[in-house]
């Protein structure tokens, strides 16, 4: 058996600590004025506890719980949610590869980036929640904003092993009508899939107001195909094997990887969607950390323009 893999970055998370993801469309309520929210005046239902935070009103405690647990809650209510964060973390077999120049296989890069995420957003107060995929779901965890739920998601992440094909646009398609609430769907994934049906998917999120965040990763072997010499390539999700010497087509390649990052790029920005890359051998706090900050940026310019 496989030594467990813990998915854990102490740099990463201390160089996000004092950051924050925000939503960029309207949520379904807010906390601490962090998101906006289209709902105002009527009344609310509540939804759960959550642990308490040190600095909250204490006015939201519920002492009733607190007599009969000795630990501190409050109520979460159905409009104080902020953003409902899922992230869908693509577990088919591409996932496996790990290049010479990377420390990490895509997967666990991405499974690190998450719990990452997860951390900042669960004290952000911030429900998040899981669905790992390869051809369909094949394991999920509803939102919810505690440290518990991090400790979830990490040890659903670490139970995975990637197999089989992707097919991500027919499982954003058939998983259309179980978002019920607002979501914002961070889709993780090399994107190495049918583009059409993966926009049709994420489109039909999109129509029911959902936001949508593609984060592609990739291995940079995969960008610039550094191979010399006769090389093996097999196919990491079908049976497919070709011997060859890659400076035949090295050139053809990197301009064909080149159009579809750029399609990629292009296609997100028309239709609305965030999308960032992130590459295996680059240190994911550094990633992480431009990232958020290019986020933040990019929402307090949107903000003067108005």
């Amino acid at each position: 058996m496989p030594p467990p893999r813990p998915y854990s970055d102490p740099d990463a998370v201390a160089r996000i600590a004092d950051l924050s993801l925000r939503s960029r469309r309207l949520v379904e309520g807010a906390i601490s004025g962090l998101h906006r929210s289209p709902f105002h005046g009527f009344n609310v239902e509540f939804a759960e506890y959550r642990e308490y935070s040190p600095g909250e009103d204490l006015r939201r405690l519920d002492w009733r719980v607190y007599a009969r647990s000795d630990r501190h809650y409050v109520k979460q209510y159905e409009e104080e949610s902020n953003v409902r964060a899922t992230f869908l973390v693509d577990a088919s077999a591409s996932m496996n590869y790990k290049g010479s120049a990377a420390t990490l296989s895509k997967f666990d890069y991405a499974a690190t980036l998450v719990v990452a995420l997860s951390m900042l957003l669960t004290r952000q107060q911030d429900p998040v929640g899981l669905v790992l995929f390869d051809e369909k779901a094949v394991a999920t965890a509803p939102p919810r904003a505690t440290q518990a739920q991090v400790q979830l998601v990490a040890g659903m992440l670490q139970n995975c092993r990637p197999a089989r094909k992707t097919e991500l646009g027919g499982l954003l398609l058939a998983m259309g009508d179980q978002f019920r609430r607002r979501n914002m769907l961070v889709v993780v994934s090399d994107l190495l899939t049918d583009l059409d049906a993966l926009y049709q998917g994420l489109d039909r999120l999109r129509f029911g107001g959902h936001e949508v965040m593609l984060m592609q990763v990739l291995d940079r072997d995969e960008i610039d195909l550094p191979f010399d010499g006769p090389t093996l390539f097999q196919d990491m999700e079908g049976e497919e094997e070709l011997f060859a010497e890659p400076r035949a087509f090295q050139r053809s390649y990197r301009a064909a990887m080149d159009d579809f990052l750029a399609e990629v790029r292009k296609a997100a920005g028309a239709r609305g969607y965030d999308h960032v890359r992130f590459l295996t051998d680059e240190p994911l706090a550094d990633a992480l950390s431009r990232f958020l900050h290019a986020r933040l940026e990019a929402g307090r310019a949107g903000r003067r323009s108005r």
